[in-house]
């Protein structure tokens, strides 16, 4: 716990505070306009502090502070530190589902429209999100017969432009053909700025637009033309009418809802543009640190909106009044740009819409808590079992399991996953390659956990050079090696030799029984067949053989395929790296004709044939 800090010792001046567990890791970032009053009331009676702020206060070890000139420059740094240190104990905003979005690329000549998921790129302009991937398709078919802009991969755009002949898309004027010239770059990024401009919510100039020019062409007497505009026109017409209207054009705003209990929250987000919803999102808030509505909607706005969002409105509507408004006010409008209003719908349409965002995100709430509800309590069920099971008092927050792999002996392999809270964390696998003798699992598990725990044995090593936390700097709660009491005893022996040793829960997981064994004790723990701690280490070890494996057929493919490659008769390791760089695996250079091979500039014709004779006299061992 804490050592308590007299008030006279802590600034008061703004600024951003940090506490940190026994292991220097951060696990809670605040601001404070006055750090000392605000630190001050952390060092009271746990009796009086609410449950999770006094387990938080339980697992600090010191607290430290950054001293800044203003509130502003404070909530800055406090964004900044959450990022960098992902704390424990501070709310974050998770996606309750990945929202799909349409998407038009700007880092290409020819910029292609498709629905992108997940983290935004760079080099893309986003649209949406929409609520499912059907609709965001419906869209999308619609408005490219009026802005027939490509959506084809960029490997299918060079294999057109190769050969000269567009694809089906094309031939049913849903792309205008730049692979084969039959648009100029001028008319095509016009295309583009049109479709982005109507995807914002622009669409009265489109609309009328074309029926100027469907009276125009009407008029000349060119009644085909005519009739192919009408035609766009209404599907134009169709494609609106699905963005609901919910105000006047001039009506743009960010509208936030928000259901709560004391655990959980649900947050969602309608984006309002020209008065019509144009897309909507939903975040997920583990409650973690105790705030009241007014602080959980400020570190809603915060983090929404220092995560770069697609643009920023001039009206941020919430259902109440975040508890550092004007601060939040200001800096979102130095984002922007231009001025921001922050405020509560309290009539008219407006307050109707906050509303109905208000119901979608009791209804989100109501659905994620019965989709999780099972999943949940078995995960919770089965970590406190296996404790028990291993007659451990600490929390298994984290559980690393490790694995190795060989073929015949040789080429060692290891692999690294982890479980985080009862659920796999793929971000944290990683991977090992083993240079040691012929069948030696021992020495191969030796060198893959000492090389892991190495990066524990010093404290100094868990900050880089740019203050951010090292890769494998955080111990885990227990360690699971495959095997049986050999292996135990080598990840017994590289903990010790770490100076580790007591310090992490260890065990090992035999195939044979489903044996498990602990240091010290000569026979197994016997965990009954079909419990949910059983399954866990089950699960663990599975995903932990597959993850080798996959790595192990990873490097044996790519040894094969350059042993093929560099084989051929003027191929070498430079020309190999360079060929497979440009068609991006050995199944695609298969693919290409012969003609294209030898049309390759860089590589002699003679080479060329002699690639493709060896590829395609060898396709049955390769494909096996």
């Amino acid at each position: 716990m804490i050592r308590r800090i007299l008030p006279s010792q802590i600034p008061n001046e703004p600024g951003s505070y940090q506490f940190k567990d026994r292991d220097g890791r951060v696990i809670y970032v605040g601001k404070a306009t006055s750090l000392r009053n605000r630190l001050s009331s952390y060092f009271q009676p746990l009796h009086n502090l609410h449950p999770r702020t006094a387990a938080m206060v339980t697992d600090a070890e010191t607290v430290e502070w950054i001293v800044v000139n203003n509130e502003m420059e404070a909530l800055i740094l406090e964004f900044n530190l959450i990022q960098r240190f992902r704390p424990r104990y501070n709310i974050r905003l998770r996606d309750d589902k990945s929202y799909p979005f349409l998407a038009i690329t700007t880092d290409h000549k020819w910029s292609r429209a498709g629905i992108m998921r997940g983290q935004r790129k760079r080099g893309a302009r986003y649209y949406g999100p929409y609520p499912h991937q059907a609709a965001i398709r419906e869209i999308l078919d619609l408005i490219l017969r009026t802005f027939p802009i490509r959506t084809c991969s960029d490997s299918q755009f060079a294999r057109h432009e190769r050969t000269g002949r567009p694809c089906l898309l094309y031939h049913i004027e849903r792309c205008s053909g730049p692979c084969i010239g039959a648009v100029s770059s001028e008319r095509y990024e016009a295309l583009v700025n049109d479709m982005g401009r109507f995807l914002k919510g622009d669409t009265k100039e489109f609309v009328l637009r074309m029926r100027n020019e469907m009276a125009e062409a009407a008029g000349q007497l060119n009644f085909e033309q005519a009739a192919q505009i009408r035609d766009r026109l209404e599907l134009i017409v169709k494609a609106i009418d699905k963005q609901q209207m919910v105000g006047g054009e001039e009506f743009n705003a960010d509208v936030f809802g928000i259901f709560q209990d004391e655990i959980e929250a649900a947050v969602q987000l309608f984006f309002v543009r020209k008065g019509r919803v144009v897309g909507r999102k939903g975040f997920l808030i583990d409650k973690v640190e105790d705030l009241n509505t007014e602080s959980l909607i400020g570190q809603v706005l915060e983090q929404y909106y220092c995560e770069t969002p697609l643009d920023i409105p001039f009206e941020v509507i919430v259902p109440v009044m975040p508890s550092d408004a004007q601060v939040l006010e200001q800096w979102i409008r130095g984002l922007r740009k231009a001025p921001v209003h922050i405020k509560v719908a309290s009539r008219g349409e407006k307050r109707a819409l906050a509303e109905t965002v208000a119901n979608n995100a009791a209804l989100e709430f109501k659905r994620n808590r019965l989709s999780r509800a099972t999943d949940h309590s078995a995960r919770a069920k089965a970590l406190r079992s296996l404790a028990e099971d291993l007659g451990l008092s600490v929390s298994l927050l984290r559980i690393e399991c490790y694995d190795m792999s060989h073929l015949q002996g040789s080429n060692y392999v290891g692999s690294m996953v982890v479980m985080e809270d009862g659920l796999m964390k793929r971000s944290d696998y990683r991977r090992f390659r083993v240079n040691v003798g012929r069948n030696d699992d021992y020495a191969a598990m030796y060198e893959v956990l000492s090389r892991r725990i190495a990066h524990l044995s010093k404290a100094g090593d868990k900050i880089d050079e740019v203050g951010l936390p090292k890769k494998f700097s955080y111990p885990p709660s227990l360690i699971v090696v495959d095997g049986g009491k050999g292996q135990l005893s080598m990840a017994e022996r590289a903990l010790a030799d770490s100076g580790y040793s007591g310090r992490i829960a260890l065990i090992s997981l035999a195939k044979h029984f489903e044996e498990v064994y602990v240091p010290g004790e000569s026979d197994p723990i016997r965990i009954p067949r079909g419990s949910e701690a059983l399954y866990l280490l089950q699960q663990l070890r599975d995903e932990a053989h597959r993850f080798a494996i996959s790595y192990h057929r990873e490097l044996r493919g790519k040894r094969l395929t350059s042993s093929v490659l560099e084989s051929v008769e003027g191929m070498g390791p430079a020309r190999t790296k360079r060929l497979l760089k440009q068609y991006g695996s050995i199944k695609r250079l298969k693919e290409a004709s012969l003609e294209e091979i030898e049309d390759i500039g860089w590589l002699p014709k003679t080479v060329g044939l002699r690639v493709f004779e060896s590829l395609h006299g060898r396709a049955s061992r390769l494909s096996s």
